[in-house]
């Protein structure tokens, strides 16, 4: 039978051996296991065991911290350098199963480098100025992380990405915190301080990467709505690239540096020429930043055509072979 032995010596010099052993009796057609400390001493007819303590039933982890008291370690770490005996237990395998598994490494990335660039102070200095139970610059912090990670919309994010991430754990906002109609909200906080959001990106981007910005390129897009867009003062009919004259959309001008690093974006009323935003992007951009030499680089349709009037709230830029009418009207 297999045997433990735990060494001790008093202060009188002599040696006896303290040991664990395993018995094993029936009862009701079943074994059952236990352990017993037993003691082994000297008699005159030679060497014999008494048992110290019946232990019943133990684990591996309590065989380790009886052997430790038998041989008076202490339970503290005595010196720097002394080995530590790690408590383990026996572990079957096959019943392991994962449970709440999360996404790590791409959302702990992009936190960081929210924190390089500096943002997360940004918000928590802007967004932060009204109590609420959920910091707006926390959810700013995840909205941002969450296009960095899986750029899809805010209703995804809530319904799909967030529970499947380690963000709550990061962040210290649970999932159910994280609903849909609260990111929109944090969306229309932020968007108050565009300008000043713009600004801080374009310094911050220029003493990370020494960026000059004296080469700017500038294009227009559309975006179109499904439905009426009835609280949208700027969605308008007007020339569609997606092939969608049916719908009210609105322009989205985007200024880059060379390098691709964004520089600014404004939201124009989808019936204005592509030409008619260039002046106003031009004046915000030196509003911004201030006037310098720059060149700008944009397609030819967007300088300023002879025949290119402004068009009024309510008109639409039509081009040869375009209609007002829906598709199906015409």
């Amino acid at each position: 039978m297999k045997t433990n032995s735990l060494e001790k010596g008093g202060r009188d010099s002599i040696k006896f051996d303290v040991f664990l052993r395993k018995a094993c009796r029936m009862k009701d057609g079943k074994s059952h296991h236990y352990w017993i400390l037993l003691e082994s001493y000297r008699t005159a007819r030679g060497p014999r065991h008494r048992t110290v303590a019946y232990l019943g039933e133990m684990d591996e982890a309590g065989r380790l911290g009886l052997q430790q008291t038998a041989q008076h370690q202490p339970a503290h770490q005595a010196s720097f350098f002394q080995d530590i005996v790690p408590e383990w237990v026996e572990v079957d395998v096959g019943s392991v199963r994962t449970e709440r598994a999360r996404r790590f490494g791409d959302v702990w990335l992009g936190l960081e480098l929210l924190k390089m660039l500096n943002l997360d102070q940004f918000f928590q200095d802007t967004l932060n100025s009204r109590q609420v139970k959920i910091p707006w610059a926390e959810v700013v912090s995840v909205l941002v992380v969450a296009r960095f990670c899986e750029p899809q919309s805010e209703l995804h994010m809530a319904e799909h990405f967030y529970n499947r991430t380690a963000l709550a754990d990061l962040c210290g906002v649970p999932d159910f915190a994280m609903y849909s109609n609260r990111l929109y909200r944090a969306l229309d906080q932020l968007l108050e301080h565009k300008d000043r959001l713009q600004k801080f990106i374009k310094d911050r981007f220029g003493e990370l990467f020494q960026i000059s910005y004296d080469l700017i390129l500038y294009d227009v897009t559309s975006v179109y709505f499904e439905g009426e867009a009835a609280k949208n003062p700027q969605a308008r009919r007007g020339y569609s690239r997606d092939h969608r004259p049916d719908c009210k959309q609105v322009l989205i001008a985007l200024v880059v540096a060379k390098e691709g690093i964004p520089l600014g974006y404004e939201v124009f009323e989808g019936n204005r020429h592509d030409s008619q935003t260039v002046e106003s992007i031009v004046r915000k951009v030196e509003q911004l930043y201030g006037q310098a030499d720059r060149i700008w680089i944009m397609d030819r349709g967007d300088g300023k055509r002879p025949d290119a009037e402004f068009i009024e709230p309510g008109e639409s830029p039509l081009y040869p072979g375009d209609s007002e009418k829906p598709a199906e009207e015409v």
